[in-house]
């Protein structure tokens, strides 16, 4: 495609190489959908933390913890838009495919969740 067809966002954000396979950019864009849905987990488990477990912690490490999960959250998507230029970037250069930075955030923030998960419903019990 003459780069005078692009878009002047698609010309500023991937200014070098040659158009990809289509399948492979739409790919790119589900992978991207699937890392801001798992951010938006963490967004509402974070909001419903806050908001529902009174009972299973106490205000201050109630309200820490929530901050952290909504800010693992935070962090995903950012890192989703990033990877998502990346990979597209790569593609349209043939460089190898970056690996994803943004997986061990969500592995610790996964951990966290779900420790907060744990306490809350053996915090109830007792």
């Amino acid at each position: 495609m003459p780069d005078h067809e692009r878009s002047r966002l698609s010309r500023w954000l991937l200014p070098h190489g040659t158009e990809p396979d289509p399948r492979f950019t739409l790919a790119n864009e589900r992978t991207f959908l699937a890392w801001i849905r798992t951010s938006l987990a963490f967004l509402a488990g974070g909001t419903a933390l806050e908001a529902f477990a009174a009972e299973a912690f106490p205000s201050p490490l109630r309200t820490w913890l929530a901050v952290l999960i909504i800010g693992v959250g935070i962090l995903i998507a950012a890192g989703a838009a990033v990877r998502w230029v990346r990979v597209e970037r790569s593609m349209r250069t043939g460089r190898p495919l970056p690996i994803p930075a943004i997986v061990p955030l969500l592995g610790f923030g996964a951990v966290v969740a779900s420790l907060a998960a744990v306490a809350m419903i053996v915090g109830s019990r007792v």
